[in-house]
């Protein structure tokens, strides 16, 4: 059970997350927050250290609830051929996502790149275990007779992530979904020339 104090930071930290998502680290403001949770500033900074505390926790916070959510799809794949499918299948529309403003990881990877290195290893490290998880979802598969051993995991894995991340940002630039559409039965056709 939480406290009373740990109901409010986690508040906090839900409320504030489509924020920085849909306007970046630098472009929400304390006030925003505050806004957003209707909360005093003495309250706000009982619980964080200032803004750059505040952006930190929020994207620890964002990170780990896709990671969750993904995870959580992922696993109702019974092979690593449905698995795989599932994690496309997650990412079919880009306009209305899982946390608003599209993929939290991508979005504080643009931004995070030149401007944060603390958030950017952060971001840094969730790409790479989402990689290597999908990495070993195909080395299972191959492993388990599903795929054929000429499918290189790594490459696969990183063309799967690099290809939704990409096509996310640009239909949400575009405002349409049709193309991810088309993207992921295209990366699902591609996965089945692999199957034995």
């Amino acid at each position: 059970m939480l406290t009373k104090a740990e109901k409010t930071k986690n508040f906090i930290l839900e409320t504030a997350v489509p924020l920085y998502n849909e306007k970046g680290i630098s472009g929400v403001s304390i006030d925003d927050v505050l806004e957003a949770t209707k909360l005093t500033k003495g309250c706000l900074y009982g619980h964080f250290n200032g803004k750059d505390d505040l952006s930190e926790q929020v994207i620890d916070y964002s990170l780990n609830k896709m990671t969750a959510k993904m995870m959580i799809v992922v696993s109702q794949g019974k092979t690593a051929k449905e698995k795989l499918f599932l994690y496309l299948d997650f990412y079919k529309n880009p306009i209305d996502t899982f946390i608003a403003g599209g993929c939290p990881i991508f979005n504080t990877a643009v931004e995070a790149d030149d401007n944060f290195p603390i958030i950017k290893k952060k971001v840094a490290a969730t790409l790479r275990a989402g990689q290597e998880g999908l990495a070993k979802i195909l080395q299972d598969g191959i492993d388990n007779n599903e795929f054929s051993e000429k499918l290189n995991p790594i490459i696969f894995a990183f063309k799967l992530m690099a290809a939704v991340e990409g096509g996310i940002i640009l239909c949400r630039t575009l405002e349409t979904s049709k193309p991810m559409t088309e993207l992921i039965k295209s990366l699902k056709n591609e996965l089945e020339l692999y199957l034995k």
